[in-house]
């Protein structure tokens, strides 16, 4: 069988980003018009509905020959009598022992009804966010200990897993002494919480911790989170609109964050506005500025939650806006703004944090075949796959991109609980629910990814070397 591109060609063929900077090359070359990532290509090839081996219902589209199980569902039993709560968003894999995996998943909930945790896990027993862990046997293909490890937050949107071995999970709000600013979420404006929110949390798998804010990565809209392990920083979105910031926090002592350390967001030489008007394969040299005051989430005498953006922007701050997934291979960040762009659909980034150089991979137009990118997952033979999370009905995939750049169709929600009911669940189409959380076993053999709506985690797996996943 011809041998796949690994992780190392996928950067250098996107650009040479990951190679010492190496010179654009394949589809960055090609007028760097953007037109050559929107080709398609065959991937795996054509999507039918696949049943679920738990429920039995066609909740995906698939390739042949791949199969999937649920778990996890909203509203299924914890550990300690608990309830899985809704909104599944952000997961990563946290600890890989032989056979067993442990992941742990946010859970995007935006309310003051009271913690779905003990209270020695709930950092305000008000609040209705925060995460769940649990193990998968890659060989029964059971799951088991599904317990919460992290509680009393709000809106667990995306984060990142750090290398030892735990959770970071951010709160995508901004709510300092009872004001609240949330210009996505209406319904944030709750006169419950009994603590200030919009911080970065980490969550272990295993001991029962009480939760802390850290504090030194800032008090802003908190969206994915990636740790450079040769450094030990910590890179960080801001899921706002119609500015955000690109952010690194540089801990006095990696690997223990709550020991604080120092907060600076990117600037680009020559350009502060990326969210348009830059050409796929365009690339900048960057430099960071400090923030001075990480925790000061509102402007002066407002509530307009740009405390943090707005410190670094006056001395010279890259503007995005809605920074969403970030994922790092190596000395390469891959990052997502949902809604950048000319046409407002979306722009993949890559950040090489050692040459200090950004470029811009991707770009979507109006009805392209990847529409509003939201998490990413650099996957174990070299390709991009990036969840749909936009605002058209019509059913949200999950979309390969290989290291020429074309795109590919890999999965396609078919959650149509109007057409077959499921017990206990609302008869909805939902269909154009988001995806959220993708992350591949250590091994390869398995893709774990979540449906925000009406919540659930699948395992999916079947014969990824047929392909470019």
């Amino acid at each position: 069988m011809t041998q796949r591109p690994g992780r190392r060609r996928f950067l250098g063929q996107m650009g040479g980003i990951g190679l010492g900077g190496l010179p654009l090359a394949g589809m960055l070359l090609q007028g760097c018009s953007g037109s050559a990532v929107r080709t398609q290509s065959a991937g795996y090839g054509q999507l039918k509905p696949v049943a679920d081996a738990t429920t039995g219902l066609p909740l995906l589209r698939l390739p042949e020959g791949f199969r999937y199980r649920s778990f996890g569902w909203t509203g299924s039993p914890l550990a300690g009598g608990f309830r899985t709560p809704k909104a599944h968003d952000g997961m990563g894999i946290v600890r890989s022992e032989r056979r067993q995996l442990t992941l742990i998943r946010n859970h995007e909930i935006v309310s003051d009804r009271g913690a779905f945790g003990p209270p020695e896990l709930s950092y305000d027993v008000a609040a209705g966010g925060g995460c769940i862990a649990f193990e998968f046997d890659t060989e029964t293909e059971q799951v088991s200990g599904e317990r919460c490890v992290l509680s009393g937050t709000v809106a667990n949107c995306s984060g990142g897993v750090t290398p030892w071995g735990t959770w970071l999970s951010g709160e995508e709000i901004v709510r300092i002494d009872g004001r609240t600013m949330d210009t996505m979420k209406p319904a944030a404006h709750l006169p419950g919480w009994r603590r200030d929110h919009g911080f970065l949390f980490e969550a272990h798998p295993d001991s029962a911790r009480a939760p802390q804010p850290i504090t030194a990565a800032g008090l802003f809209k908190h969206e994915a989170a990636a740790v450079h392990a040769a450094s030990g920083a910590v890179y960080l979105t801001e899921d706002n609109h119609p500015e955000a910031g690109f952010y690194r926090l540089t801990p006095k002592v990696p690997g223990q964050l709550l020991e604080g350390g120092t907060l600076h967001m990117l600037a680009v030489k020559g350009r502060q506005d990326m969210r348009r008007g830059v050409r796929v394969g365009d690339s900048f040299d960057v430099f960071w500025v400090e923030v001075d005051e990480p925790t000061r989430g509102h402007s002066p005498g407002t509530r307009d939650g740009r405390g943090v953006f707005a410190q670094g922007f006056a001395q010279g701050g890259a503007q995005f806006t809605r920074g969403e997934g970030v994922c790092l291979d190596g000395d390469v960040l891959w990052f997502t703004c949902t809604n950048g762009g000319k046409a407002g659909r979306g722009q993949i980034f890559a950040l090489n944090v050692r040459e200090q150089q950004l470029t811009l991979v991707f770009e979507a137009g109006i009805g392209d075949q990847l529409d509003m990118p939201d998490n990413l997952i650099v996957s174990p033979q070299g390709s991009l796959l990036i969840c749909e999370d936009n605002d058209q009905i019509r059913p949200q995939k999950l979309v390969g991109m290989r290291s020429d750049g074309s795109l590919f169709d890999f999965c396609e929600n078919n959650v149509n609980l109007k057409a077959t009911p499921l017990p206990g669940f609302p008869e909805e189409d939902l269909r154009w629910e988001e995806w959220a959380g993708v992350c591949f076993s250590p091994d390869g053999r398995w893709l774990f990814a979540n449906l925000y709506k009406p919540g659930f985690t699948v395992a999916i797996t079947g014969p990824w070397q047929q392909g470019p996943l």
